[in-house]
């Protein structure tokens, strides 16, 4: 895909939508749905790299309650013919196919490579990636198998979403927030998971979520890791121009 003269590719990741209440998130989903707004104007493509949501579960004819500000705005953004792409963080990963029947807005489950302007991106959550994670890992296979899932959709809506909602906050495992600090360079889990891609094939940038932690890191001459943090603590952005990727906050716009 070559960016036209002028637009930029927008990257985010982490808004946790819904935590630790909807009425505390309220203000955080303002401040993402008022800079989704002022970013469509240069806007080539957007993409959202998971944990939108705290919580997110598709039962066959129900959603969770909530963030139609958020939803309203990526549906107007979709439909004036801007590119947006989902990736499932660990938080809503029990997403199917709402996102792209509702909004046109497709959903990956897996890191994925994009080629802009002849520069090579592979882009996901990160959750799981590399090496260890165990204990997440193993908590993940049990939440995507569909015998789990099947069982779950069997709750009552009021008593799963509450239920998940409560573990989201409460279970570090699950939140991630035990891992929130830099662990130094040859610790960081995704980015050894990078530097175990570019054995095989060359990238110019990695982009990732789930750590909440805004990075970049080169890994060789031309090829950088880049996490972009979260719209928590941090309202951190990657923006692409066409030439060079890198991390922004709400502040510098």
């Amino acid at each position: 895909m070559q960016i036209p003269e002028g637009k930029k590719i927008y990257f985010s990741s982490d808004n946790h939508l819904g935590a630790p209440t909807p009425e505390d998130s309220l203000p955080r989903e303002k401040k993402f749905v008022a800079w989704l707004d002022e970013i469509k104007h240069d806007a080539a493509a957007i993409f959202l790299l998971g944990d939108l949501f705290d919580f997110w579960f598709e039962y066959k004819t129900v959603v969770p309650k909530g963030f139609v500000r958020t939803l309203g705005k990526l549906a107007e953004i979709r439909d004036s013919g801007i590119p947006i792409y989902f990736f499932v963080g660990n938080h809503d990963l029990w997403m199917n196919d709402y996102f792209e029947k509702e909004l046109n807005i497709p959903v990956y489950h897996k890191p994925q490579e994009f080629t802009f302007n002849n520069k090579t991106f592979l882009i996901g959550h990160g959750d799981g990636l590399g090496p260890g994670d165990k204990g997440y890992k193993r908590m993940k296979k049990v939440f995507t198998n569909p015998f789990s899932k099947w069982l779950f959709r069997w709750l009552h809506p009021d008593i799963g979403v509450k239920l998940a909602q409560y573990m989201s906050v409460k279970n570090k495992l699950i939140s991630g927030d035990e891992d929130a600090k830099f662990l130094g360079e040859d610790n960081e889990w995704l980015v050894q998971y990078c530097k175990r891609k570019l054995e095989t094939k060359a990238y110019d940038y990695f982009v990732f979520g789930h750590r909440h932690l805004p990075m970049e890191i080169s890994l060789n001459d031309t090829a950088k890791y880049v996490n972009l943090g979260d719209w928590i603590g941090y309202y951190t952005y990657g923006e692409f121009d066409g030439t060079k990727m890198r991390l922004k906050t709400l502040e510098e716009h």
